[in-house]
């Protein structure tokens, strides 16, 4: 394990249940609910993690030792290790300058990171951090001209990749953001306040970076916006429901790689190889949307049999370790991707924390393919116990 790896890794901390429960002790209440809530009631939250966690590997003990290589070649590009920092919407709100530190530690750590429309930095700014390797997700604006603006931007910035969100065709029904005021539009109380004041290293930290906004979308946004004004404006700006007419567009004006996700089923796998898209993120929003629908580990595996030779299929969702992405890898997928794990390294450990929990996953992942006799990631799939 390279040098970089055992500096950044406290052994405070190691693994992500540790990191939850220590920002849960630093991050207000209705930000860390926001941060781990599901919708209606957790189902499918808890379903994305447990279906990960029944997957069996093979170890092979009698083999000539190897050394195992966590390197994953992705878009033309090797990274250090099969995993990436998802989009994840109010950064800024769970811990101040989130984003920024997220995409400092990704270039650091040589993995991808991507950028949500809705979090508190902008695309420049993730841009500027990452030297021009940050992914973009675009939510799909109502107007074709701020959606073009947006995409130009992207493409400016040179984001090589982008990310099309295709699983939020209305918000979730989430009932810890509905009773903490988070709700579109939101409203904040007094109970919110009296939380922020219980949790002064958070306050003190927002008030250094300021209050946290769509710093994405501030070129759209009429100034001085309250809080029902922002729900408006939100309501009015984004059309949720993502269709082949959009994308078709989209895939014109694009020059790099274009990726949906949020696709769960064979009907829009194959709608999105025939708009020449490259990829799919197999997911269904951290179980934040359809608490009836199955977990992402599931239809992953077997549009990955069945597409996996026409477009590179990813998946988010439930992975919390480096077994998970070990397991998640061998089931078939080219990639994986987690938000909440690397937040609440964040909310653990502030500017340290996104070098910290990208350490530890990589060191969880090393154990794991060494255990194995694994030399490659790409030979995950031949310990995988069917």
């Amino acid at each position: 394990m390279n040098d970089i790896v055992k500096q950044d890794f406290d052994p405070h901390y190691p693994s992500v249940n540790d990191l939850k429960k220590k920002a849960s002790s630093r991050i207000p209440k209705f930000a860390f609910e926001y941060l781990i809530g599901g919708c209606n009631e957790d189902i499918n939250l808890a379903r994305n993690k447990s279906d990960i966690q029944q997957i069996e590997l093979m170890p092979h003990y009698l083999k000539k030792p190897v050394s195992s290589s966590l390197k994953k070649e992705l878009f033309g590009h090797v990274y250090d290790a099969p995993f990436g920092i998802a989009p994840i919407g109010l950064q800024g709100l769970i811990w101040p300058n989130s984003p920024e530190i997220l995409a400092r530690a990704a270039l650091r750590h040589n993995i991808p990171f991507i950028l949500s429309t809705v979090t508190t930095s902008s695309i420049e700014r993730a841009a500027e951090l990452s030297e021009g390797r940050a992914w973009f997700q675009l939510y799909h604006p109502a107007e074709d001209k701020v959606r073009d603006s947006i995409i130009n931007r992207a493409q400016a910035a040179q984001c090589p990749v982008l990310v099309l969100l295709a699983d939020v065709p209305t918000f979730g029904f989430r009932p810890r953001d509905i009773r903490n005021g988070l709700a579109m539009p939101p409203k904040m109380s007094a109970k919110n306040f009296l939380q922020i004041a219980t949790k002064p290293g958070w306050a003190v930290k927002t008030l250094i970076h300021g209050q946290p906004n769509f710093a994405t979308l501030k070129p759209y946004m009429p100034k001085n916006l309250n809080l029902k004004r922002l729900g408006q404006f939100m309501d009015q700006t984004f059309e949720g429901r993502l269709t082949e007419e959009k994308i078709a567009p989209i895939r014109d004006m694009w020059k790099g790689k274009l990726i949906i996700k949020g696709i769960v089923n064979e009907k829009d796998a194959e709608k999105a190889i025939a708009l020449g898209v490259d990829g799919i993120i197999v997911s269904n929003h951290g179980g934040r949307q359809l608490d009836a629908g199955q977990s992402s580990i599931r239809p992953m595996i077997h549009l990955a049999a069945k597409y996996g030779d026409r477009l590179t299929v990813m998946m988010d969702g439930g992975i919390r370790s480096g077994p998970d992405v070990a397991r998640t890898m061998a089931s078939g997928s080219r990639f994986t991707f987690m938000g909440r794990p690397f937040m609440y390294g964040v909310g653990a450990l502030g500017s340290k924390g996104g070098d910290h929990t990208i350490a530890m996953l990589k060191m969880q992942l090393q154990q794991v393919m060494e255990q194995l006799c694994c030399e490659n990631v790409t030979d995950l799939p031949e310990h995988l116990i069917t």
